[in-house]
């Protein structure tokens, strides 16, 4: 057990207790284990890092502490033996269990690798919040936003499920306008939500910068946008939003989740 930290995020260890294929693109792990309700979630788009064992390392080796150096420390172990890094978003969570889908991406990565064969008993680690309000979450729209517009892909429909559902509870009376890019038909999930004013619209792979720009019929009032997803599109709808539709900047909250062409080791390294 790494030693705790007093930053308002540690290490936590988890054990996958159940695994449920989604659809043909994503796979959903429910995680237990002795510190799964330490994590604290802040609901809406809440990230954070999870790490999985190398192939032949029985847990995932990690830094021993979540001070302001463990990412340095993670960076100096032996890459062959440190644990595979990657970010995530929560599903759900409730007493006991942490849900994270994770999209599988054609087998190519070794985090869908490790979900498509994850079994019962095998052991994470989540660097996760102990404190709901957080950095980790980058939903919040200003004061006076009157509806919300949602972009996303199928790495972001986690994400966007989150939002939903926290907007139904706290906000159902804004309207809501969602666009999710997913690769097949089958890949489209119900997003339950309490919201009077929610419209889901499920767009084709390749299709998503085009049906937002052309779509008619917005709701009036101030708009507070969110978009994530892979980098360029993300880039080009929030363009498109600040140049022809008139929203400010402070409305647009904005996240690449990966970029066409780069694996997360790429983006880790340029920041690095």
């Amino acid at each position: 057990m790494a030693a705790a930290s007093a930053s308002g995020w540690d290490f936590l260890d988890l054990r996958v207790l159940r695994t449920q294929t989604l659809g043909p693109s994503m796979r959903r792990v429910v995680l237990g284990g002795p510190d799964v309700d330490r994590f604290r979630s802040g609901g809406r788009d809440q990230r954070f890092k999870l790490f999985l064992p190398q192939p032949g390392e029985p847990a995932p080796l990690v830094p021993t502490w979540a001070g302001p150096d463990w990412y340095a420390e993670w960076r100096h172990m032996e890459p062959s033996r440190r644990a595979v890094m990657r970010s995530y978003t929560v599903r759900a969570q409730r007493p006991g269990e942490l849900a994270v889908d994770f999209a599988l991406h054609d087998g190519t990565g070794p985090a869908g690798r490790w979900a498509a064969t994850a079994a019962p008993g095998d052991h994470v680690v989540a660097l996760g919040p102990t404190d709901p309000d957080n950095a980790g979450i980058d939903f919040r729209p200003p004061q006076g936003t009157r509806w919300v517009l949602l972009a996303a892909d199928l790495t972001a429909l986690p994400a966007v499920a989150g939002i939903v559902s926290w907007l139904g509870a706290a906000h159902p009376e804004l309207p809501v306008r969602a666009w999710i890019e997913v690769p097949f038909e089958r890949d489209r999930q119900e997003l339950v939500s309490q919201s009077a004013d929610l419209t889901v619209r499920w767009v084709a792979r390749g299709g998503l910068p085009g049906a937002v720009v052309t779509t008619q019929g917005l709701p009036a009032g101030t708009p507070y946008a969110w978009l994530a997803g892979e980098a360029g599109c993300v880039r080009d709808l929030r363009r498109h939003l600040l140049r022809e539709r008139g929203f400010e900047r402070s409305q647009v909250t904005f996240t690449g989740y990966w970029r066409r062409g780069a694996s997360e080791e790429d983006l880790l390294t340029e920041v690095a």
